[in-house]
């Protein structure tokens, strides 16, 4: 009986289900993009290494100026070995200097980033060499003209061929590619990682970025497992306060972030976007809503008679206020079923053809067909209960 009394009026039914539509696919979307976003930032902050922690040098606050991150100068390589020395819960330490520089080579010119580090960087940001090889300690010491270059940075200079053993140039000097990085992707801040090129940081002070003798841009911490990770940073706070006379309860002249922290902000910026585009979502299934209401009313207005005959011939008021709460309830429950498979097409229209990521998953299509139902239920009940209080005399004598 409910779907009959739908079908009477199937152009308002159509156009009433495609505003339950719109709001149910609009949560399936969201909840599905939001899940995505969360994934892929915490696989791009776990490409930053394993257990990473990273130390900038800032200026100490020592006369009420303070200078931006990375203004300081107090980080060293010496720094680095003392950590490593001195901590029991840091496996690795990497000191880094980066610079933007022109890179010639295969007969094209690139902006790439140029980052100078030792052998330790491979083992702290977790990226092995694919193709070829690292450089070796010697060319530490003697600062050899050798580099490891991305993929990125592979495909813009010589296309598909095999960069390995070739020559690049920076500047005037030129330097002989060893090997080829694991495709890393996007960093979690923006930025393509693969992008890159990587040398001794010997070499690069003495050639692209001239920096006091030993001076570290930042130092990249391993932890030696993820439950150690706190007390890794703990214990760099206070080998480096010792090293730097930086006394407990004054700021020191650097600073100290872990994986934890970056995912930390990230889950909160994106769960905080994902709760507005669902209360966006609700606001449209709410409208939806209205709208059965709006329909059970019309309905419920034309078909008086009708009602008012039932009535007369024994129908009891819960039975007529049933039945249009039926009807609401497979409106809204059509439009959540329609509108789960449009959020379906959408999802995966963004995600094939335009690699938008996106991570839909059971309890979201649940929640929103019930939402639907319960959208039903509730927008439903005022003109069935309207139904229900119509007096059988006066409803039969409507024409």
């Amino acid at each position: 009986m409910a779907f009959q009394g739908l079908l009477r009026a199937r152009v308002r039914t159509l156009l009433t289900i495609l505003g339950i539509l719109i709001g149910v696919a609009a949560v399936v979307v969201v909840t599905a993009l939001g899940r995505g976003a969360r994934d892929s930032v915490a696989k791009q902050i776990q490409s930053f290494g394993s257990n990473f922690i990273i130390v900038f040098p800032q200026s100490s606050q020592a006369s009420g100026a303070r200078g931006g991150q990375g203004s300081g100068l107090r980080l060293t390589e010496d720094d680095g070995r003392a950590l490593r020395r001195d901590s029991t819960s840091v496996a690795a330490v990497a000191p880094a200097l980066r610079a933007r520089s022109q890179v010639i080579g295969g007969g094209k010119n690139a902006s790439t980033n140029v980052v100078g580090s030792t052998l330790d960087f491979f083992r702290v940001r977790d990226w092995p060499i694919t193709r070829g090889g690292a450089w070796t300690e010697n060319d530490e010491r003697t600062k050899s003209r050798v580099c490891v270059i991305g993929t990125t940075l592979s495909e813009r200079l010589f296309g598909a061929g095999d960069p390995v053993g070739r020559d690049v140039r920076i500047g005037r000097h030129t330097y002989r590619i060893l090997g080829i990085l694991q495709t890393k992707g996007q960093a979690p801040f923006g930025g393509d990682q693969d992008d890159t090129l990587l040398m001794p940081i010997g070499s690069m002070r003495s050639r692209v970025m001239r920096t006091p003798p030993g001076f570290a841009g930042v130092l990249m911490v391993s932890a030696s497992s993820a439950d150690t990770t706190d007390r890794a940073a703990q214990q760099i706070d206070s080998i480096l306060r010792e090293r730097h006379h930086t006394p407990a309860g004054r700021e020191p002249d650097f600073s100290i972030h872990t994986q934890k922290e970056f995912q930390a902000m990230q889950e909160s910026v994106y769960g905080l976007l994902t709760v507005l585009l669902v209360i966006v979502a609700a606001v449209s299934l709410i409208v939806g809503g209205i709208g059965v209401m709006n329909v059970m009313l019309v309905s419920v207005t034309e078909r008086t008679r009708e009602i008012g005959l039932r009535m007369a011939i024994g129908a009891q008021p819960r039975e007529v206020e049933r039945q249009f709460l039926l009807e609401a309830i497979v409106l809204a429950t059509l439009g959540g079923l329609a509108g789960a498979l449009v959020g379906t097409g959408v999802i995966f229209i963004l995600s094939e053809f335009f690699e938008v990521p996106m991570s839909p998953n059971a309890a979201s299509y649940v929640a929103s067909i019930g939402s639907s139902t319960l959208c039903g239920i509730v927008f439903g009940f005022f003109p069935a209960r309207r139904a229900a209080r119509l007096d059988p005399i006066e409803a039969l004598r409507q024409e």
